[in-house]
């Protein structure tokens, strides 16, 4: 099960910057991910979404194998299911997106729900790395726990800064941050499988 956290990132992202660099009239320092759900090829962006959360629920699973304390397994759990509700609830088009769309729009139901659901599983995500810090910290590896603390501090403050309604490099740090939580998450499920596989040896 840990298995899938290395795996969500890696297709996520994948996905999301396919459709990013190909998709007419989509800009990355612009628009974010979420916005892909629209237009005809949206289905794409959709079950990238729904993939991503469903991986992610499973990885949190193996966590809660692997962890003694279950609260950082359920806060990237709930992560994984705010993920899938992003795909079922998609946002709206909005800032020319797609080509044609007005720069503001109306917030319909589902936009908004999609808003908040991702909200939050951000704060989710970003609790689950500082338990994880503390824990990493109190087995003494250092380099694990300043890894998660790190994450932690850069996806908070590009999620301000997005969810402030910034654009230009804001977005694009955004996508940074994505990029970081995902390689986080990668490297904890690694860390638990090599654990678990040191303790059965």
């Amino acid at each position: 099960m840990l298995g899938y956290g290395v795996l969500a990132g890696p297709i996520y992202v994948g996905v999301s910057l396919a459709q990013a660099l190909t998709r007419d009239g989509f800009e990355l320092s612009k628009h974010s991910w979420s916005l892909l759900a629209n237009g005809d090829l949206g289905w794409i962006q959709i079950t990238n979404f729904v993939i991503a959360g469903i991986t992610t629920m499973a990885a949190a699973v193996g966590l809660r194998r692997a962890l003694n304390q279950q609260l950082a397994s359920r806060l990237i759990a709930a992560y994984g299911a705010s993920l899938v509700g992003a795909g079922i609830f998609r946002a709206d088009p909005a800032q020319g997106f797609p080509s044609g769309t007005p720069e503001t729009m109306p917030i319909s139901w589902h936009g908004s729900l999609h808003l908040v659901i991702g909200g939050v599983g951000f704060v989710c995500l970003i609790a689950a790395c500082f338990v994880l810090a503390n824990r990493f910290s109190r087995e003494g590896r250092r380099k694990l726990a300043w890894f998660s603390i790190v994450t932690g501090i850069v996806f908070l403050a590009a999620f301000a800064g997005i969810a402030s309604g910034s654009h230009g490099p804001t977005t694009l740090a955004f996508v940074a941050a994505v990029v970081l939580v995902w390689a986080w998450l990668a490297t904890v499920c690694i860390h638990f499988y090599r654990t678990l596989a040191d303790a059965a040896a």
